[in-house]
């Protein structure tokens, strides 16, 4: 049997790790070009209002559910409404898929602080990524990569260090010793890009509103998508967290500081980026719509060229955004993994270092023999792509809609506690936010991802990839999420399944 539940040694504890979480890899790759792709200066205007009208909401929602409930995301949920207890199951076999191939990027961005030390990938950006580093072939290709299984076997062996550690000993101390440092050098990074020639170039290219694109609704969507994915919201991670708080946590005052610290290292992140594009397209005489991309290819492709054209500056701009992305994804690699080590715990009772042994080999496992391969990225890219898209927004639909939508007593009981104990009040437009707001953002989403995926497929990849890894995927979060919960379990405060009384 599992002892009493950890919790947080104090509140900064939970803040920070929660920070750690929320700020990760799409923070640095993904806001800035979104925000550029989606109207600019003009699409903070979309940014702030699904912050306020989504993020905060559904950020405190998964904030009460774990704390009120001590557990992660199948326990609390349960203890909330019975019925409820496969979405949290579907919650953490979406984490579990995406810790998976979170660790193969990871991995990439370490290595990368590595190469930038000499800048090793020479002239052929592009060339060196693709055909030296993943050495990426053709279709499904399982020719196994030696580098490929060092850099993610490196990952895991960090990673799983942090959670043997538990929550204060492990997560909680990662997150006091990374924050700080992530901060210190993607501070330094964006001090330098500020001072490039053509930086402001790049800085009008991020900031310039363009008015006409806040008429567009996908500008809207993409905006509430983003908020979704940054905050770490939805998909189990937040509940989890929350669960280890005290009883009487300030929960709404945690959840702003979290928000505004993670939009608030977004927009330097986009200063940093689009100063850096700026140069580069001063250096090459293109505007900067021609050097702009998103995603991998930013990082590993058009970020090293502009590096390698920086001569001895950028050298110290490579090396500290290499490894702001790796610091950045330890600290959310954390997380991720925490959820379905906390919901074994609580389902069957197992020990901390047990579950971390069993859910972190299984992990390790399936991580080393998919993405220590030719097609590694392939497996990358559309598993990530049906995992957030489908997975994430449908865990994030069902967690709202079986509150608001169906069990509507439970959401005034959730706002009583959580204005006992918290310092900004809720009531109802918080209500109103969850009701209407939030799940129909997340319901057109999901429709225009469906629409996309079933009748254009995804990436140009053949049809059989698509099967298996992304529908595949989709798959694994509805079927696991049946069986597991259905298998008859205990959690860990000894209580049989349905037991628990407030």
């Amino acid at each position: 049997m599992a002892g009493q539940r950890e919790s947080w040694s104090a509140r900064s504890g939970f803040i920070l790790a929660a920070v750690g979480s929320a700020v990760g890899l799409g923070n640095i790759w993904r806001f800035p070009y979104v925000s550029y792709e989606n109207g600019g200066g003009a699409f903070f205007i979309p940014y702030l209002v699904a912050l306020v009208a989504a993020g905060f909401p559904l950020l405190f929602l998964d904030y009460v559910s774990g704390q009120k409930y001590r557990g992660a995301p199948p326990t609390a949920y349960r203890r909330m409404i019975k019925s409820q207890e496969i979405v949290g199951w579907w919650q953490v076999l979406v984490c579990s898929i995406i810790g998976i191939y979170y660790a193969g990027v990871l991995s990439w961005a370490g290595q990368y602080t590595i190469y930038a030390f000499n800048q090793a990938w020479g002239e052929d950006t592009e060339g060196f990524f693709f055909n030296h580093y993943l050495q990426n072939g053709s279709g499904l290709d399982f020719t196994f990569v030696p580098h490929l299984f060092v850099g993610v076997l490196l990952v895991w062996i960090v990673a799983l260090f942090i959670m043997y550690g538990g929550i204060r000993r492990g997560v909680e101390l990662a997150n006091k010793i990374f924050i700080p440092l992530l901060v210190v050098m993607f501070g330094v990074m964006v001090f330098q890009a500020v001072r490039l020639p053509g930086a402001v170039e790049g800085l009008n290219a991020f900031f310039t509103p363009n008015w006409e694109a806040m008429k567009n609704p996908s500008v809207w969507l993409a905006a509430f998508g983003h908020v979704f994915f940054s905050m770490s919201i939805g998909f189990g991670i937040m509940v989890t967290y929350a669960s280890y708080l005290r009883k009487n946590a300030n929960l709404t005052g945690s959840g702003l500081v979290v928000g505004f610290a993670n939009s608030s290292f977004e927009i330097l992140a986009g200063i940093g980026i689009f100063s850096v594009l700026g140069f580069m397209a001063a250096a090459s005489g293109k505007p900067v719509a021609e050097v702009v991309s998103g995603g991998i290819g930013l990082a590993f492709i058009a970020f090293p060229k502009i590096i390698s054209s920086m001569g001895d500056a950028g050298t110290i701009i490579g090396v500290l955004f290499f490894a702001s992305l790796t610091v950045a994804g330890i600290t959310s690699m954390a997380s991720i993994i925490q959820v379905p080590i906390s919901a074994m715990e609580d389902k069957f009772g197992w020990s901390h270092k047990k579950s971390v042994a069993i859910v972190g080999g299984v992990s390790a496992l399936i991580s080393l023999v998919l993405f220590s391969t030719k097609t590694s990225i392939t497996f990358v890219d559309v598993i990530d792509h049906f995992a957030n898209n489908i997975g994430v927004v449908v865990g994030a639909i069902l967690s709202i809609i079986w509150v608001t939508w169906f069990n509507r007593p439970v959401l005034n009981k959730l706002i009583r506690h959580i204005n006992a104990i918290s310092s900004f009040k809720v009531g109802t437009g918080w209500a109103f936010m969850l009701t209407v707001i939030t799940p129909i953002s997340l319901i057109a989403a999901l429709v225009l991802s469906l629409k996309s995926l079933l009748t254009e497929g995804y990436g140009g990849y053949d049809f059989v990839t698509q099967l298996v890894f992304g529908w595949g995927v989709v798959a694994i979060f509805a079927f696991g999420a049946l069986l597991l919960t259905k298998a008859r379990g205990v959690d860990a405060h000894g209580e049989q399944k349905g037991e628990y009384h407030e």
